[in-house]
This record gives structure tokens, sequence and C-alpha cells, in this order.
């Protein structure tokens, strides 16, 4: 999981410039939107729904903004449609790479993201082509709290978990989709705090990229991330980071 686990630190550090522009709530809210207007404005009675919403608190997004977001899904303030859709593709060295949206505008959509992988030298695929290299897993970040890893290993392999990375001042827990909501409740049952919980495309092998292709793989990527509809973005590039200029 190293080349995950790489690319989620380098995503943490460039989080806090995407929080100034606006960006990480602005996907927050998308996702609160499409939850809402699929499964009903009562989080009590949406687990999806609840999830972002304890998504949007962990980054202090102010009340009003997730109660209008869910009033706009429902109907009750007038509202943009997102549909979600997944694009595949490759990128330079032949690293896979995954990308979730929520549009409203697919027809715009597809074509900007395809403009960016074919710039970023790589290549749009079709639906499939890269998806069978990863798997649905379950991913709970949390701030390690002075907590150890024997402690908070304890808590979580009896919720169903599968693996536990450390990484920097944060452990990382992944597990199978039907343990991800008891994993993340066990963990927030102990008073633990959770910075993230979401379901990511992890990848069963990586592909490790040094020197220009890692400069190449990662610009890619960024682009991909800044692009305003992309909700999330997934690789098994496993990115050198010493190869990448400051």
């Amino acid at each position: 999981m190293s080349g995950h686990s790489k690319w989620a630190t380098t995503k943490r550090k460039k989080a806090a410039i995407d929080a100034k522009r606006g960006k990480a709530f602005t996907k927050i809210i998308k996702e609160i939107t499409i939850a809402a207007r699929e499964g009903g404005g009562d989080p009590n009675g949406n687990p999806r729904l609840r999830l972002a919403i304890d998504n949007a608190k962990s980054v202090n997004m102010p009340a009003d903004n997730i109660e209008r977001a869910i009033k706009k899904a429902t109907g009750e303030l007038e509202g943009v449609t997102y549909h979600e859709l997944t694009y595949e593709g490759y990128g330079p060295a032949g690293v896979a790479v995954v990308v979730e949206v929520a549009t409203d505008n697919k027809n715009r959509t597809v074509a900007e993201v395809r403009h960016l992988f074919s710039k970023g030298g790589g290549s749009m695929g079709e639906n499939g082509s890269v998806a069978w290299m990863f798997d649905k897993k379950g991913v709970v970040t949390l701030p390690k709290q002075n907590k150890t890893e024997d402690e908070i290993m304890e808590i979580i392999l009896e919720a169903g978990a599968e693996d536990l990375q450390t990484e920097d001042e944060y452990y990382v827990v992944q597990s199978a989709i039907e343990s991800f909501e008891p994993v993340r409740k066990a963990l927030l049952d102990k008073g633990l705090t959770v910075e993230n919980a979401s379901l990511q495309w992890i990848a069963k092998n990586f592909i490790r990229v040094t020197g220009e292709d890692a400069e190449k793989v990662s610009k890619l990527i960024e682009s991909l991330e800044d692009c305003d509809d992309v909700q999330n973005v997934y690789t098994n590039a496993d990115i050198d980071e010493s190869s990448l200029s400051n």
C-alpha cells in the first residue's frame, strides 16, 4: 500500500491549499447534495449523508452551508443536479488512473478530463479498462491522538478492519466495504477524532515511478484534482517523492 500512502500524504499537504481556494468545501457540498438527493435529507436514515456531514464538520464547514446543500437536494431550495461518473485511463509510464467526478454537465466534464489526460502524457480509456486493477475499500484517516498502533489495532480488528498504516501524524485504517461503517463507529465510540472517512479505489499492485516519470505522473494527477468537477483521483503509481521538484 506504499503508493497509496505516499500519494495520500501528498494530497493531505495539498489539502490546505485547496481549502483556501474553497475546493475542499465544494467537493463536500457536492457529496452532501448527491447523498441527500438519492437517500433523503434525514441523516439518521441516510448513512451516506451522515458520513458526508461528518466529513464536512471535520473541516469546520458552517452548519448553514450543510443545511442549504441538503435543502437544495430535497427541492426546498432551487439547486443544481449533479451526476456521478467514473473515468479511467493511463498516465505516463503506463500507470493506471481512476477519476471520480460530480458534474452538472457530462459533455463538458468528459471533454475536459480527456484533454487533461492527453495534455499530461496519458490517455483516457473505456469503462473497465483499469478498474480491475483496484479494489473498492473503506478508508478512515485519524490523527494519532497519543494512541499507539497497538491500541488502534485492538479497536479496529474487532470491528473488521483489514490494515493499518502510519503516515506522519496520522493513522490510516483500511477495511472491506461491509466493515467500513462498523470500523468508523468503533473509533468514534472510543472518543477518537476521525478526520476523514470514505470509500476509495485502492490499487492491488503498484508501479514504482521515478525521475521524469514521477514528475509527469504527479503533474497529471494534480491537474485532474484541480478540475472543478473532479471529486477524487486514484492511481497505482508509487511516486518517488524525491524526484519531485519543490
